[in-house]
């Protein structure tokens, strides 16, 4: 299995889209950094007297935190585009080229073959999002001045990028799933309709909270159950931006944040979720006529 697993995270870093992916988010945190350093140049340059007292305080913490809000979701973005392109051809890439017969003529049972895929793919995936948060974070409180820079406790940030680090696990594993019977397109187009099927689902949810509707609450909640993948997002919004004692954790909600938080519980279920899948992603495998 540990074969299987170096060689995945080889074929990864070669592949033109790997590197493709690499050159686009050197060019957004260029783009990122280029803003926030416009933004807060901005608002710092505005001068006393323009905005003072408690309204100050809590447009500055509403803008900062979208500011961030916005670097993390199109991070988020983009690392589950990766995600699931590299993991949606996993199993299908090699029984397309033939390359799986080789495979298979080998000591190797097709578990280890779909957990090798697995693992290889998702310690990959997880440290090149780990990567990309905390450059967001580094270009955000480095560049945006005092005016843009928020209180981040380092407890809050790894808890954050903790969970932020499960959404390519529940999306790799999914992704292998549908590998194992479609072909990569299929299985591509599934996965980023779910995606963004999920994400909307999320915003209907966020809406739903701040007209107190629950019906449209329940509706995001179903989507979560279904495809937990904004959950997980919104869960790190939560624990990076709100705090207990933090008198202003109202003003930090916005587009990009999480107004109605994800319970523990749901993340729970968005890991056993990933478990499941990938368990009848080995299921499927060893049951196919390859």
């Amino acid at each position: 299995m540990w074969a299987i697993t170096k060689i995945t995270i080889h074929e990864v870093i070669s592949k033109r889209i790997f590197l493709f992916t690499v050159i686009m988010t050197v060019v957004f945190l260029s783009l990122y950094g280029t803003a926030i350093y416009f933004a807060g140049r901005e608002t710092s340059n505005m001068g006393p007297g323009v905005m003072e007292g408690p309204e100050a305080v809590l447009m500055q913490q509403f803008v900062a935190s979208q500011m961030l809000g916005a670097g993390l979701y199109f991070s988020s973005f983009i690392a589950s585009l990766l995600a699931i392109m590299s993991s949606v051809s996993a199993i299908s890439g090699e029984v397309a080229s033939h390359q799986i017969d080789t495979w298979l003529m080998r000591p190797i049972s097709r578990a280890q073959f779909v957990l090798g895929k697995f693992v290889g793919l998702t310690v990959l995936m997880m440290a090149y999002v780990i990567a990309l948060f905390f450059s967001v974070i580094a270009i955000h409180q480095g560049i945006g001045v005092d005016w843009l820079a928020l209180d981040l406790q380092p407890m809050q940030m790894v808890k954050a990028a903790g969970v932020f680090a499960i959404q390519p696990f529940v999306l790799i594993a999914f992704g292998i799933l549908l590998s194992t019977r479609m072909t990569t397109l299929n299985a591509g187009i599934i996965s980023i309709v779910l995606y963004g099927a999920a994400f909307i689902g999320g915003f209907i949810e966020q809406f739903g909270a701040v007209l107190e509707k629950t019906a449209l609450v329940n509706v995001g909640i179903i989507m979560s159950l279904v495809y937990p993948v904004d959950s997980i997002y919104r869960k790190m919004t939560t624990l990076l931006f709100v705090t207990t004692d933090s008198p202003l954790a109202i003003a930090q909600g916005g587009l990009f944040t999480s107004i109605s938080s994800p319970s523990n519980l749901l993340i729970g279920y968005a890991v056993f979720y990933g478990i499941i899948v990938l368990a009848l992603a080995v299921y499927s495998f060893k049951n196919r006529d390859v």
